[in-house]
């Protein structure tokens, strides 16, 4: 199931901003596809959103 910028906030509060949070849905989105699994699809999201926060 693909993750919306929604769905941020419950992931990460570092996703604070509506950029931020379609970037986290994005990078999610994205790794999700290229590797079929969910917690490191997350755990990359957080990490591309802490890095630009």
């Amino acid at each position: 199931m693909p993750w919306t910028a929604a769905d941020a906030e419950r992931h990460t509060h570092k996703a604070d901003t509506t950029a931020l949070q379609e970037l986290w849905a994005k990078i999610a989105n994205e790794c999700l596809e290229r590797t079929g699994d969910e917690g490191r699809a997350i755990r990359e999201a957080n990490a591309v959103v802490a890095r630009n926060s």
